[in-house]
């Protein structure tokens, strides 16, 4: 049975199904960060299938053939050994140490990944926004936002839904990251930003991924769609890439507000009296960030 070494100082942030753990270490005098991938146990759709969001092997696959991803404007982490036996995978990366970017620089740096030329492999991600819907949806929908007084908007936008991911999938398509978060982005290469966790790695609508990552930035969504748009350069389809980031905003906010308000819906007294929890309150206030996209949709 696979176990961590003892002097591997362990980290915080290790998500998702099939992550045991991410670690710092020491080899040979330059430090790493060694993450731990499990074989799953049950073998769900979501994760052995190489085109699905959680896939739980694609950062496997991008450790072993890194050139599916390094640059322009985004660039792995250099990686060192991959190691595999009857459990599941070692993946060791060089730890990078440096100034975090800013959200534009990322903005452009995200525009120019999806606008390159680039290959398909069969173990991208190809249905990132469908494929976590449709996990909403096996959760009975947005069911809470369904108890508050966005229930009429909620409803409309949940059953219009397909009509979205069609329009998105008319656009071009481009390379995305598929969970542009600040925390992923660790520092400048020259005129690229080292990226990491590449667990959602995908093929999909060219500006997905900056309408995720304005979710999670102070700036403005306009600065950093414009900041996207001269990233991917002369000829970019402007409608299309501004439709798909805020289809790709306005769903994936909605989705993380009602999946928080179910979360405190479990306990006693009136969901009215918990959307100023602390665990409640960030959804709903990047939601209202979002009502511009949202207004954009219904309309």
């Amino acid at each position: 049975m696979w176990e961590p070494d003892p002097s591997w100082r362990r980290l915080p942030g290790a998500g998702g199904p099939s992550t045991e753990g991410i670690w710092r270490a020491e080899s040979e005098g330059r430090r790493w960060v060694v993450k731990r991938l499990s074989v799953p146990r049950e073998r769900t759709r979501a994760l052995t299938d190489p085109t699905y969001a959680g896939y739980w092997r694609r950062e496997v696959e991008i450790a072993l053939d890194p050139a599916v991803v390094d640059g322009p404007g985004l660039v792995p982490s250099e990686f060192g050994s991959v190691e595999e036996d009857e459990d599941g995978v070692t993946v060791w990366s060089l730890e990078q140490v440096g100034e975090p970017p800013t959200g534009l620089l990322v903005a452009r740096a995200l525009g120019r990944f999806a606008g390159a030329s680039h290959a398909s492999p069969p173990w991208a991600s190809a249905r990132l926004l469908a494929d976590r819907l449709e996990m909403a949806g096996e959760r009975g929908g947005w069911r809470t936002l369904a108890r508050t007084t966005l229930a009429d908007v909620a409803d409309i936008l949940w059953h219009r839904r397909g009509h979205w991911l069609t329009r998105c999938s008319e656009g071009p398509e481009g390379r995305l990251h598929g969970d542009p978060v600040p925390a992923n982005f660790l520092t400048s290469r020259g005129e690229d930003i080292v990226a990491v966790d590449w667990q959602c790695f995908g093929i999909g609508p060219v500006g997905a991924d900056i309408g995720y990552y304005a979710l999670s930035v102070r700036e403005d969504f306009g600065a950093l769609l414009d900041t996207f748009l001269a990233g991917v350069g002369p000829g970019a389809d402007r409608d299309a890439i501004t439709t798909a980031a805020r289809v790709t905003a306005v769903y994936t906010v909605l989705t993380r507000a009602d999946w928080a308000l179910a979360q405190a819906a479990r306990g006693e007294g009136a969901l009215a009296g918990k959307f100023r929890h602390p665990a409640v309150a960030p959804y709903l206030r990047g939601l209202q960030r979002q009502f511009p996209q949202i207004e954009h949709l219904l309309g």
